[in-house]
């Protein structure tokens, strides 16, 4: 995995994280939900990554 793929993962993931956060703060389910599902993304795209990386060895 490159490292331009790892810091596009993370900042993915932390928005994720920032969205649900703020759902929770302001109950609004919805948005909670989105960075849950942004997280999700983040991490199957992460493994993706790692899958690539383990044949290309």
């Amino acid at each position: 995995m490159g490292l331009s793929d790892k810091m596009d993962n993370a900042k993915d993931d932390m928005a994720g994280k920032a969205k649900e956060a703020t759902g929770k703060v302001t109950d609004d389910e919805g948005l909670e939900a989105e960075g849950k599902m942004d997280q999700s993304k983040a991490d199957v795209k992460q493994a993706g990554e790692k899958v690539k990386d383990a044949f290309d060895h």
